[in-house]
């Protein structure tokens, strides 16, 4: 059996310490989502928030990276997607921990008095006009939805004054995001351009942006090495989640 048959079972994903099954999410669990789960600072964290929470994988890899003290909300609009991160979070070690609301975050983020230290989200890019090829879909990845602009606002009124709001995009969609946030006040603080390989542009990039100004730091990274093997800074990144690292 093959490393991914073998993390592959039930239509879901075996992590080292927890599963997600993902059969009723419109977005499977995917590169783009452990790059985000993985790469979020979380030092210093008492509160997080997840925005478009799926399956729950980013609550759940976030989970396992905090401490017991830490709470996470998760925030998911399709009831199918809510109802299966609810699950998957209590079959985890980490249930009590992280709690999942079935809400639209448009309406949900101005009845919130806390602030979090950490707000993630791999949200929607694609512009309006692209089809996709299910409703549940289409909701899930158009901006029709969730626009960047909204979510931005989203962000800026749920987030603390020393935190950090992380997102992963494509390049492009990256690019303007990084634009759209400048011009509402945000400060990008830190960037990780993430290539398939040295031959190969970047394809992705990781951003954390803060309201408080600072020092920024960017790097790049690649998935795979010459050999076709997970590079060394991927396993780095991400040895704790993947079975077979």
């Amino acid at each position: 059996m093959s490393q991914l048959k073998a993390q592959l079972r039930r239509d879901g994903f075996t992590f080292k310490q927890f599963f997600v099954a993902h059969d009723r999410c419109a977005m499977k669990v995917g590169t783009d989502g452990i790059l985000l789960g993985a790469w979020a600072p979380v030092a210093g964290v008492k509160r997080i928030l997840d925005i478009g929470s799926g399956s729950g994988l980013l609550a759940l890899m976030l989970a396992q990276r905090t401490e017991e003290s830490v709470t996470i909300d998760a925030v998911e609009l399709d009831p199918q997607a809510a109802g299966q991160a609810d699950e998957n979070q209590l079959a985890s070690p980490w249930a009590g921990r992280i709690a999942i609301h079935c809400a639209d975050i448009l309406r949900w983020a101005p009845e919130q008095t806390a602030r979090f230290d950490l707000i993630v989200s791999n949200p929607p890019y694609y512009e309006s006009g692209v089809a996709c090829a299910t409703l549940q879909r289409q909701q899930a990845r158009s901006t029709d939805t969730l626009s960047h602009e909204d979510l931005l606002a989203c962000a800026a009124q749920l987030i603390s004054e020393e935190g950090f709001f992380c997102v992963v995009l494509p390049e492009s969609a990256g690019s303007n995001f990084i634009t759209k946030a400048t011009e509402m006040g945000w400060f990008l603080r830190l960037r990780t351009d993430v290539a398939d390989n040295d031959g190969r542009l970047p394809h992705r990039l990781l951003l954390a942006l803060s309201p408080k100004a600072g020092e920024s730091f960017s790097d790049r990274m690649v998935i795979r090495g010459p050999d076709q093997r997970y590079s060394d800074d991927y396993t780095a990144l991400t040895r704790a989640f993947y079975l077979f690292m």
